[in-house]
């Protein structure tokens, strides 16, 4: 049951007669504990809604499209506290943050309700059998997984939870309904790669089609990991011998099912100083938001743009003069790509620069984890030109906040120039590096 804090004005409930404050206990008879069952059960035509107000309980019918919204709100999106993660991760990130920042980023969720609407991973830890039945009941997918090895011993070492292992059960229960699961294994060198990862990804290559992509990232390590567990960065060796014992796996997948289902993040082929694969690799790119493929995907969206506007960067001739910051990953490629503006357009220069993570050290090199004070730091003493372009990723999604807690605002302030925040998408680079609006 959940109490009710807002009611659209001439919705289905504002007519039917709810009023806010109440609480609403089920429909059709269905018990509503959260945002999965709400949005589940309200998509028949015809509701019987139980609800309790101040003078006791009530009931209202309500006739509506088939997937019409009743304009209720509740107090939080879930409708419900978010679940806290129960694991003690070693190579968890927010263990690594600085202190000092806005408690928002201690918060650690492992909560399966945010896989269906965020697409968040979840390891299945804080899901119960009752959990799993409304899953299956309510053909929600896909399941986005934290995987990380299939050794059930060895994923109780990684995650700290003695039941963690036991859980990996799930995958066969969702497998069995015909669910569709995305899987996600962070990489920790000398913990679950070698044989370890070898046998992981053979055994869930059983599990395709229903598990139809499964990404490898290595763990992010900061310098703040006082009392952690010790991990290290891979080598450039290292870094290649994991794509080597991917492909070897995915290739066979390739052969067997028309589909890779294993894909190595960018990093790796960064670190092992390995050109990206080309377009085809990544089919259609189904783990891009975890860094597979996302620089590909980059730089086609880039010569696309180039192709589309190729008379406007030969005959520009009014100057401009640009400062584009990326993390040291994306560096060559970004200057590679700014390169090829200038050379296309030589009325166009542009300032790549290279941006040191001294936030949360040097070993973090994704552009994504950059922060307001480091980029401050990196431009202060340069001359920026008429504008600094930012890539978007390094901000908080909806209010335009550092990792620091700096804002764009604040950064223009403090450097004397005005600083944009651009889409991690290559055409839309391309625009903003020419001024096109």
């Amino acid at each position: 049951m959940v109490k009710i804090t807002e009611i659209e004005r001439g919705s289905y409930a504002e007519r039917a007669g709810i009023s806010v404050g109440d609480t609403l206990l089920s429909v059709n008879g269905n018990e509503i504990c959260d945002v999965l069952d709400y949005r589940f059960y309200i998509t028949e035509k015809r509701l019987t809604l139980l609800l309790s107000g101040n003078d006791g309980e009530y009931t209202v019918t309500v006739e509506k499209g088939e997937y019409d919204d009743l304009g209720l709100d509740f107090a939080t999106p879930l409708m419900d506290a978010k679940q806290h993660c129960k694991n003690g991760c070693i190579f968890c990130f927010i263990d690594q943050n600085p202190g000092g920042l806005r408690e928002s980023l201690y918060f650690k969720d492992d909560d399966s309700r945010l896989s269906f609407i965020h697409g968040n991973y979840v390891t299945l830890t804080n899901m119960t059998e009752r959990d799993v039945a409304r899953i299956i009941k309510m053909r929600m997918s896909p399941i986005n997984i934290s995987i990380h090895t299939t050794n059930p011993d060895l994923r109780v070492r990684m995650m700290k939870n003695r039941h963690a292992g036991e859980v990996l059960s799930y995958l066969d229960e969702f497998m069995r309904a015909e669910l569709n699961m995305c899987g996600q294994i962070v990489l920790c060198r000398g913990v679950n790669d070698g044989e370890e990862l070898r046998r992981t990804l053979t055994d869930l290559a059983g599990y395709f089609p229903y598990l139809g992509s499964v990404s490898v990232v290595p763990a992010g390590l900061t310098k703040h990991r006082e009392g952690l567990y010790p991990l290290s960065d891979f080598t450039a060796e290292e870094a290649g011998e994991v794509i080597d014992m991917i492909d070897e796996v995915a290739n066979a997948q390739l052969e067997k099912h028309g589909s890779r289902q294993f894909f190595a993040a960018d990093e790796f082929y960064l670190k092992a100083g390995r050109e990206l694969p080309p377009t085809e690799y990544y089919e259609d790119y189904p783990q891009i938001e975890n860094g597979v493929g996302m620089l590909r995907s980059f730089i086609d969206e880039f010569f696309f743009g180039v192709r589309d506007a190729d008379e406007l960067l030969a005959s520009r001739t009014e100057g401009r003069r640009v400062t584009v910051v990326t993390g040291a990953a994306a560096y060559t490629v970004i200057s590679e790509l700014c390169a090829e503006i200038e050379r296309r357009c030589p009325a166009v220069s542009i300032d790549v620069v290279r941006v040191e993570n001294d936030f949360f050290g040097r070993s973090v090199t994704v552009t994504g984890l950059l922060t307001g004070k480091d980029i401050y730091e990196a431009l202060r003493t340069r001359a920026l030109g008429e504008i600094v372009l930012l890539p978007e990723n390094c901000l908080r999604h909806g209010d335009g906040l550092f990792l620091c807690g700096m804002t764009v605002d604040e950064l223009s302030e403090n450097l004397g120039v005005e600083c944009r925040a651009v889409s991690t998408d290559g055409y839309c680079f391309l625009e903003a590096v020419l001024g096109v609006d």
